[in-house]
């Protein structure tokens, strides 16, 4: 597993999963469909990958395409920082 995968499942593990008996996505797995985010959890999430991996996320960036799995966030980081 990439580092970005295992650090973004902690944060989501520490901070969004409060429940208990809650279980961590798979990598493919989509937040949405597996209820893993609320609209202020996606935010959240959106803050700490900006503040953890120097990055800025525009309004039209944050689509599901990029931020709905472990798998596309590490894409759309790598993307951020390859351009950056």
């Amino acid at each position: 597993m990439s580092t970005i995968k295992a650090e973004v499942r902690h944060y989501i593990e520490e901070n969004l999963l409060l429940g208990a008996g809650a279980v961590s996505p798979g990598d493919e797995e989509s937040f949405l469909e597996h209820q893993v985010l609320d609209s202020t959890g996606f935010l959240e999430l959106v803050a700490h990958l900006e503040e953890t991996y120097g990055i800025k996320i525009g309004d039209d960036e944050m689509v599901p395409e990029n931020l709905d799995s472990l798998n596309a966030i590490e894409a759309f980081v790598q993307r951020k920082r390859e351009t950056a």
